[in-house]
């Protein structure tokens, strides 16, 4: 059973067995929140996310890019017919899917794309544990329980211990080239990162005055 995350347009015109027949047939768990930019930047964590492309292939094509480039769940979008002939390779998704997509084709379009997207060794650095595949971060063997965008700047700064990073670049390479928020945003999640972290470990992510942050691997 997998944690699927639905993104859909208008909520509250529809529900997962609407926009995706199929999907009430198979056991995952599905989360449904709006198909909006500004969701993003604190995203439930999932192992999976699908997309509802059926009307504002606009808005699908711009949210498939975001995701795409914020570098997390393999993207599995939801068709009809009618957009097909839009559908190119810079979308930047997994896989794609059609409304009448029959459970037992459908199950295994997500084993698929879970078993084969952004599957990568586990990163560690000083106890910390980055296991990507699993979408999981441990300290110590202990589970870490993060929002996607704590995940997310978590694991670049293990990927790049001891390297020194501006809140711009952090806004940069974490949040994506299209977030339009301040660099205080960097700050707000560091200090959350350090609370989960605890006190004998928040001293991790070290401040560099006047530049930003980095991790000193322990």
């Amino acid at each position: 059973m997998a944690q699927i995350l639905l993104l859909a347009k208008h909520l509250q015109d529809a529900n997962s067995v609407d926009i995706l027949p199929a999907l009430g047939l198979l056991s995952h768990q599905i989360r449904m929140i709006p198909s909006d930019a500004s969701q993003l930047t604190e995203l439930p964590s999932a192992e999976l996310i699908m997309l509802d492309a059926r009307t504002d292939l606009v808005n699908a094509r711009a949210m498939c890019k975001l995701l795409s480039g914020t570098n997390q769940a393999p993207i599995l979008v939801i068709m009809t017919d009618g957009g097909l002939a839009t559908v190119a390779g810079d979308w930047g998704f997994d896989d794609f899917v059609m409304t009448n997509i029959g459970p037992a084709e459908l199950e295994a379009r997500i084993r698929l794309c879970l078993s084969s997207s952004h599957a990568e060794e586990v990163i560690s650095s000083g106890g910390i544990e980055i296991d990507e595949s699993a979408y999981a971060a441990r300290l110590n063997g202990n589970s870490l329980d993060l929002t996607y965008t704590e995940f997310e700047l978590l694991k670049y700064l293990v990927q790049h211990p001891g390297r020194v990073f501006s809140r711009e670049q952090l806004l940069s390479d974490v949040w994506g080239y299209d977030y339009y928020g301040g660099t205080r945003t960097v700050d707000v999640h560091v200090r959350r990162l350090r609370a989960k972290l605890g006190p004998e470990y928040e001293q991790m992510i070290v401040t560099v005055r006047n530049v930003g942050y980095r991790l000193a691997a322990r």
